[in-house]
């Protein structure tokens, strides 16, 4: 369902991203398909340098259908980006991709807190991440970083994934599919 992400694929994931639906959500708005190979290949590059993990998600038939990155990490925390496209919608890519993602990073990468900031007016991202047990609303937890994305205006809400929690949740899911 992710695979690190490669060159060839920033045609297809360029015209999903440029769907009215997609583009106003997604982290990296760029203007063209040379500014978006462009972004990709600094994104791979970062990647190697260790400040940022991105990943392409496909579906079962191996498709890019969107991105998913962890991006300003510092101190085994960073901030959690996703995008799909909309073809793709209300089919379970997003909770999906999210639990693989968030595996690799708690259980590889030694990430101890995820965060993500939902703009307000994002029902559809709204609704999804408040699906997932392991996920928090953090605008009191957290006011330092609740302040710092909304620094300009209100415009996102935070929410938080800990390590210790995801893990504690995806123990229990294989209990309940195990029995």
């Amino acid at each position: 369902m992710l695979k690190k992400r490669e060159m060839h694929e920033c045609q297809s994931l360029y015209s999903l991203m440029m769907d009215p639906a997609v583009s106003p959500y997604v982290r990296y708005a760029c203007q063209s398909q040379e500014e978006f190979m462009f972004l990709t290949r600094q994104l791979i590059a970062e990647e190697e340098q260790g400040s940022v993990i991105t990943r392409t998600i496909l579906n079962e038939t191996g498709t890019a259908i969107g991105t998913i990155d962890l991006y300003h990490i510092v101190n085994q925390t960073g901030f959690l980006a996703t995008w799909i496209g909309a073809p793709y919608f209300g089919q379970g890519y997003s909770q999906r991709a999210k639990s693989a993602f968030l595996t690799e990073l708690f259980l590889e990468q030694d990430i101890q807190t995820v965060f993500m900031k939902i703009r307000k007016q994002n029902v559809r991202s709204r609704k999804a991440v408040e699906k997932l047990p392991y996920v928090n609303l953090s605008n009191d937890l957290y006011p330092e970083v609740t302040q710092s994305i909304n620094a300009k205006q209100s415009i996102y809400d935070l929410y938080h994934v800990e390590r210790a929690t995801f893990l504690e949740s995806h123990m229990e899911l294989h209990h309940i599919l195990a029995t």
